[in-house]
């Protein structure tokens, strides 16, 4: 009987160990995740384009090389060096995020709203942004790209067609 109640109790422990350690692995991930999304509002905030485009998920990337290449495209740009010039902050990616940010204001995201974890699944996750003047919460969606959290800006915010 003593072995038996020995054996149950270091089960028992091993299941709390576990689960112990299961709880510190999601809580260090959802702050890989927080902390991508708040650094991409803060390069937007300091205008720092590369780092900008280094944060965002590889399909916010393409619509937004996509769309700049619409465009563009009669004057002879080609979307490859399109994709180049946000990587390097280029003159296409000054002129592209000075007019998004003229527009937005990466402080109503620091500074005046509230930030919430979401659901957190393998590769996408979800931040709820409640902006303190808005009914409704905004949904971030990050994407695991990589083994990098990148924020999906145009899966986000984007207009749906």
């Amino acid at each position: 009987m003593r072995k038996l109640i020995a054996i149950v109790t270091i089960l028992g422990l091993l299941g709390c160990f576990s689960l112990t350690a299961h709880a510190a692995d999601r809580n260090i991930e959802e702050g890989n995740i927080l902390s991508s999304a708040e650094s991409l509002f803060k390069s937007m905030k300091d205008r720092n384009y590369p780092a900008i485009w280094d944060l965002l998920s590889l399909k916010s990337r393409d619509i937004i090389a996509g769309n700049v290449y619409d465009r563009c495209d009669k004057s002879g740009c080609l979307e490859k060096e399109i994709s180049r010039d946000f990587a390097a902050g280029g003159p296409i990616a000054k002129a592209y995020w000075d007019s998004y940010l003229a527009e937005f204001d990466p402080d109503m995201i620091l500074e005046h709203s509230r930030w919430g974890m979401g659901a957190v699944k393998d590769k996408i996750a979800l931040i709820i942004l409640r902006y303190k003047k808005s009914k409704k919460p905004a949904i971030l969606q990050m994407y695991k790209e990589e083994d990098t959290w990148k924020v999906g800006l145009e899966e986000t915010f984007s207009p749906r067609e």
